[in-house]
């Protein structure tokens, strides 16, 4: 799958529960995103910008919430969390490791931390350096100047290393239960329960053996793997393939329709160019063909993710 900044991704075994999204590894909410789950992993959670977490965010390692995000429930970390100016947590914050505070923070019901509390001050760091620089200059020190400078140009594109397995929600999406909202493409990794009505604007890949309980509706193509199990209409605007011993209970609409003669769909089937049937040996040819043009075999560019 080709990582491009904008492509939601939920990792194999992934479980979507009423309130909390159940996960592995690290977790990135982008800018501008409203999360009605909470979410619990064993890896760390990065909160981007403005973001909205309804739930408890419960992390066995590291937490880094940005500025002016707000989080409804309560906050637990097994490492360190640092938080951006402004952010709000509805409920407790708890944390094994060191507290990095910025100014204007708001915890309702209180904290506790056994690490060091560090209380940064309002002033950006960016005044800092302008400060610093003016006064190189006052001394006539240009070299100085020049050394830091090169620093700065060199630590710009400094990025923090995630794990191999990570949930990646890009910038102004929309998860919840009744709406679930995506600018671009949708990857479902394997063996996950979704749960949620989807709208997405770009592709849609779905690995073998998830369950989602809702509806689907894109722009572009749907490819569904082996054995799933989707509660929900899938209404496409270009072509959907459904692979082996896939139900679907709902309608399917689409541009063009592929099916295995192993799955079975309890609702209708509309297509403008038709419906036709997958045998074995072609449905494996034409998905290693789909997968090499799409370079969904490929995972690049994690190295901008945090930038």
């Amino acid at each position: 799958m080709t990582f491009d900044r904008k492509t939601l991704v939920i990792p194999d075994e992934t479980k979507f529960e009423e309130k909390t999204i159940f996960t592995n590894g690290d977790v990135i909410v982008s800018d501008r995103s409203l999360i009605r789950f909470g979410i619990k992993t064993n890896g760390r959670i990065f909160v981007g910008e403005h973001v909205i977490i309804d739930g408890d965010i419960d992390s066995s390692k590291d937490i880094r919430i940005d500025t002016f995000s707000h989080i409804g429930g309560n906050v637990k970390s097994g490492g360190n969390v640092f938080l951006g100016e402004k952010v709000k947590i509805d409920g407790k914050l708890s944390l094994s490791g060191d507290l990095d505070v910025a100014d204007s923070v708001s915890v309702n019901e209180g904290f506790e931390a056994k690490g060091w509390i560090n209380i940064r001050s309002p002033i950006p760091i960016i005044i800092y350096i302008f400060i610093y620089l003016v006064q190189l200059l006052k001394m006539g020190h240009s070299e100085e100047i020049e050394k830091l400078l090169n620093e700065i140009e060199e630590n710009n594109g400094e990025t923090i290393p995630i794990s191999d397995i990570f949930l990646f929600i890009p910038n102004n999406s929309i998860i919840g239960i009744q709406k679930a909202q995506i600018d671009s493409n949708l990857h479902i990794g394997k063996k996950s329960l979704i749960i949620g009505n989807y709208n997405v604007k770009g592709n849609i890949v779905i690995d073998d053996d998830v369950i989602l309980f809702g509806s689907i509706k894109n722009s572009h193509n749907i490819s569904c793997g082996k054995n799933i199990n989707i509660h929900g209409n899938i209404d496409c605007k270009g072509e959907v393939r459904i692979d082996d011993n896939t139900l679907i209970v709902g309608d399917i609409f689409g541009d063009k329709i592929y099916i295995s003669k192993f799955a079975t769909i309890d609702g209708m089937l509309q297509a403008n160019k038709g419906v036709s049937f997958l045998s074995i040996i072609e449905n494996k040819t034409e998905d290693k063909i789909r997968r090499f043009e799409s370079n969904l075999d490929k995972i690049e560019g994690l190295e901008d993710i945090m930038e």
